[in-house]
């Protein structure tokens, strides 16, 4: 099998790679940070690359690029530890809105491509851990249209987006299968209330509260369009880990080689080097399940949720130990705010519980399992 990336692939790589270098530094990714972490000027220069435009057809203004660009990208984006909902915008809210009538496809599409407006997916729910068809919101038809009914936690920029993907019941009980619609909600509409604070990371998220609130349908029964957009973004998510545990490494390595003890660097001592050397093997168990999950991503659905699954465990335990041997490794400076090295920790905090833990995933593959586990044919 051939892993190597073509040439367009790379010259993507390296104008990301470029931009993050010069334009992205930690100073500015810090102030982002202590501000707020409001971003919708990143993201507007991430739109002047093309990037919001990626995952959307040309019809609509976007580039028509497949996951493995999207797993280009996002690794670039997160050795550079940017501050930007890119993931949730530009991968997983055209996923979903794929699924769309024609004429919402039109309003909406141009607008993510050129990032004159934000979407994102609002789908968490008190309870639910992580499962995407447990929806206590309610939707109903009112008039012409639809109503929507119930809270939605933890959405990624919310108080910056411009409209909101809302999983909504229509039918059925809070668990069903059945009886899930996506529709889209438009910042400002009546009924709508959002509460915005900063997370961990030094991103933002919000609370959602809807009473009553007019929304456009985007599809019926449309828990398999929800999965696959979920499936999507949690691929950005590990390719996202890739490139922070890549550059977390990194600044571990060139510390340990220049921080002294008893005289000598750090990095020459038997034990500390055993440990960076577990450290890099978790990384490219890592990038391999990464890559993994990217390739799957047009595989039918019961393959598909399977690999998915499978990757963001794995790279969850990965996150995890990369992140804590590397601050270990560092000592007391490597949980300072003024350094480095812990903002990459954090985002690695928080990628590991994004899309549903490892715990959950964990779940997801046993459930997901043969008689036989794999082991006998």
């Amino acid at each position: 099998m051939d892993f190597d990336f073509t040439e367009d692939q790379e010259s993507l790589r390296d104008a990301v790679r470029r931009w993050v270098d010069k334009g992205f530094g930690f100073e500015r990714r810090h102030g982002i940070a202590k501000a707020g972490g409001t971003t919708r000027a990143v993201y507007g220069e991430l739109a002047d690359l093309g990037l919001t435009g990626l995952a959307i057809p040309e019809a609509h203004g976007g580039m028509g690029f497949g996951p493995i660009e999207a797993m280009v990208v996002n690794e670039e984006l997160g050795r550079g530890l940017v501050n930007a909902p890119y993931a949730h915008a530009a991968i997983v809210a055209p996923t979903l809105l794929s699924a769309a009538p024609a004429d919402v496809q039109a309003q909406w599409l141009p607008k993510i491509a050129d990032a004159s407006a934000l979407v994102v997916l609002a789908h968490q729910e008190r309870a639910a851990r992580y499962r995407l068809n447990h929806v206590t919101t309610k939707a109903v038809k009112a008039g012409g249209g639809w109503s929507i009914s119930g809270a939605k936690s933890v959405v990624p920029a919310g108080d910056e987006a411009d409209a909101f993907i809302v999983p909504a019941r229509t039918a059925g009980a809070d668990g069903d299968a059945a009886g899930i619609g996506l529709f889209l909600v438009a910042k400002g509409t009546a009924g709508l209330a959002v509460r915005g604070y900063p997370t961990q990371d030094g991103a933002r998220a919000a609370e959602l509260t809807l009473k009553d609130t007019p929304a456009t349908l985007v599809a019926l029964d449309a828990l398999p369009v929800l999965e696959q957009a979920v499936d999507a973004g949690i691929a950005a998510v590990c390719a996202e880990a890739v490139g922070v545990m890549e550059r977390l490494t990194a600044i571990t390595a060139e510390y340990m080689n220049t921080r002294k003890q008893f005289g000598v660097a750090i990095a020459s001592f038997q034990a500390l080097r055993h440990r960076i050397a577990d450290v890099k093997m978790q990384l490219e168990l890592g990038r391999s399940m990464s890559y993994y999950a990217s390739l799957k991503l047009g595989e039918p659905a019961p393959v598909r949720r399977r690999a998915i699954a499978q990757a963001k465990f794995q790279l969850g335990q990965s996150m995890r130990f990369v992140g804590q041997q590397c601050i270990q490794l560092h000592g007391g400076i490597g949980v300072t705010d003024e350094y480095i090295a812990s903002h990459y920790f954090k985002r690695l905090t928080v990628l590991e519980m994004s899309f549903g833990d490892s715990l959950h995933h964990l779940g997801e593959v046993s459930a997901r399992m043969q008689d036989s586990a794999g082991v006998f044919a």
